[in-house]
């Protein structure tokens, strides 16, 4: 079955479709969720409640080809609410397990990334690090394709101004 078909599926009640479209988009959820979160355990309670509140939401989906689109902007909503919550409770930094978002290439790049406003962190890591196209990224954001590339502009230009601030100019 197509994912649309698996979707449509869903739609109507079967379960087994259902966790095969979460099957299909559990790497890419994971990804996401943790490049927000920093923290394994984390990245994996975000992907519970996306799951949970998809399921509890599907009736709702108007168009099933857009499922993945959706899915993520339920990620990405969940961890914005998550960081916040947790920068409210918490004073003291948590201890996290390391991964390769921990020990990237250029730690220094991975800071700047993660310092960046939201907006801003959202579209680098969807356009970058996930690969999507401006229109994909426009598409999970629901913001105009114009509005993704002017904050991609600007968050470029953000991440080039940090790093030059520490000395690296290959950027």
């Amino acid at each position: 079955m197509t994912p649309v078909q698996l979707t449509i599926a869903a739609q109507k009640g079967d379960a087994e479709a259902f966790a095969a479209l979460m099957e299909m988009h559990q790497s890419r959820l994971y990804r996401i969720a943790y490049a927000y979160l920093h923290n394994e355990s984390d990245a994996l309670e975000a992907i519970q409640e996306t799951t949970y509140r998809s399921y509890r939401q599907l009736k709702k989906l108007k168009e099933p080809s857009y499922f993945g689109t959706w899915l993520i902007r339920i990620l990405l909503n969940y961890c914005a609410d998550e960081r916040k919550r947790k920068s409210r409770f918490s004073h003291v930094t948590e201890i996290h397990e390391p991964s390769s978002w921990d020990r990237p290439e250029d730690p220094d790049l991975a800071a700047a990334v993660s310092a960046l406003d939201r907006e801003y962190k959202q579209i680098i890591i969807l356009s970058y690090f996930e690969g999507f196209s401006l229109t994909e990224v426009a598409d999970v954001l629901q913001i105009p394709a114009g509005t993704v590339k002017s904050r991609l502009h600007r968050a470029l230009g953000q991440l080039r101004n940090q790093l030059e601030t520490k000395g690296d100019p290959s950027l």
